[in-house]
């Protein structure tokens, strides 16, 4: 049934009103009780609501402006009862209950389908080289060892001078430093730089703390070397120190022996060579025994059965002469120590098999999720 047209009111008393009312609730109730589908709640809803030739909207203005001062309340009161109504029914039409609209629509748009499977969160994983060096440190942890740190940008004292590189020393040409600019005016020891090794924090540590000392130092170094499979000019290293009275080369040997076991296996084996380091006396470097032909040649080890992963030594008498200006109680006549150091990403790529140095630093997600 067609909804009639809005008619002139021509009276404004109670019973006038209640009957106009009346009647428009009737064609509202009429009208929603024949729609089926969307379109018709639709055509229903801008019919009766529309904001520009909704009839309620013309009641509004037709109504309401001619009605008199005194009738005004009393037409209001009733033609807002008439669109709660109209609301009501339509809010009935599209599912909902009475006064529902707001709360239904929203939820209508926060609706999931819950037989759908769920969103899978990724999860981090840590990253090779960092897993690697907390690996090699809570192996010295277990043996007593405290971890140090300290500054990335170094002083040629700390870096060079104190581990007993004096100016001249063609060692310091092998390092590859990385220097901060403008430095000239300064004293050579005072000159700024990228630390190359780790090896700073161990005298740091003996200034501050008389011995025993044992420590392990991991952290990130800066050379300027070329980058290809195997080196970057950024990497990592993890040396230790151990200070005390009667410390012997045998000491340094075995703790070393237990450490590649803990890392590689309890069948690795470890072999030492003379080497040379300025800071070490006597210094040899270790190998340990292929892990992945178990010492029967293989290319990887270039058929000798062994890998070179580290350096090590006693520590020179001259490097405690440098320790004992602060600390007068590294007096090398009553004490001794032994140092290392290993490269984390030597270690980390043989672990993992990696070929490349640059994966670990290139966050191709692809790479770095097979430690997920």
């Amino acid at each position: 049934m067609a909804n009639e047209a809005i008619p002139n009111l021509t009276a404004f008393d109670e019973a006038a009103l209640g009957k106009a009312f009346a009647a428009l609730e009737a064609q509202a109730r009429e009208a929603a009780a024949v729609l089926d589908g969307e379109a018709a709640v639709e055509a229903f809803r801008l019919e009766w609501l529309g904001r520009k030739q909704g009839r309620l909207n013309e009641v509004s203005g037709r109504w309401l402006k001619a009605a008199p001062p005194e009738a005004k309340k009393a037409l209001g009161v009733r033609f807002n009862a008439l669109k709660a109504v109209v609301e009501d029914l339509l809010d009935a039409a599209l599912g909902g209950g009475p006064g529902d609209a707001t709360a239904d629509a929203a939820l209508r748009a926060e609706a999931i389908d819950i037989t759908l499977p769920g969103t899978r969160r990724l999860t981090g994983a840590e990253h090779p080289i960092p897993r690697t060096m907390n690996e090699i440190v809570a192996v010295f942890a277990a043996l007593g060892y405290s971890v140090g740190v300290g500054p990335e940008v170094e002083t040629d004292y700390y870096n060079f001078e104190s581990m007993n590189f004096p100016p001249e020393h063609p060692a310091r040409d092998t390092q590859d430093t990385l220097v901060v600019a403008n430095q000239e005016r300064k004293p050579l020891r005072d000159r700024l730089l990228l630390r190359t090794h780790t090896s700073p924090v161990q005298m740091r540590t003996m200034e501050q703390q008389p011995p025993p000392v044992r420590i392990v130092i991991p952290g990130k170094v800066h050379r300027n070397d070329a980058a290809d499979a195997t080196h970057s000019p950024i990497f990592h290293q993890v040396e230790g120190l151990c200070v005390d009275t009667n410390i012997t080369f045998s000491d340094l040997k075995g703790t070393l022996d237990y450490a590649m076991k803990a890392l590689f296996g309890s069948s690795v084996k470890t072999r030492f060579f003379p080497s040379f380091f300025p800071f070490t006396e006597p210094s040899a470097d270790v190998q340990i025994s292929c892990i992945f032909c178990g010492g029967k040649g293989c290319r990887k080890c270039k058929d000798s059965g062994w890998i070179e992963l580290l350096g090590c030594g006693m520590v020179d008498p001259a490097v405690f002469a440098f320790a004992a200006e602060k600390q007068p109680a590294y007096d090398s006549r009553k004490i001794s120590g032994f140092a290392f150091g290993m490269g984390v990403e030597r270690i980390a790529m043989m672990k993992y098999g990696i070929s490349e140095i640059g994966s670990f630093f290139a966050g191709d997600m692809r790479f770095l999720g097979q430690f997920a």
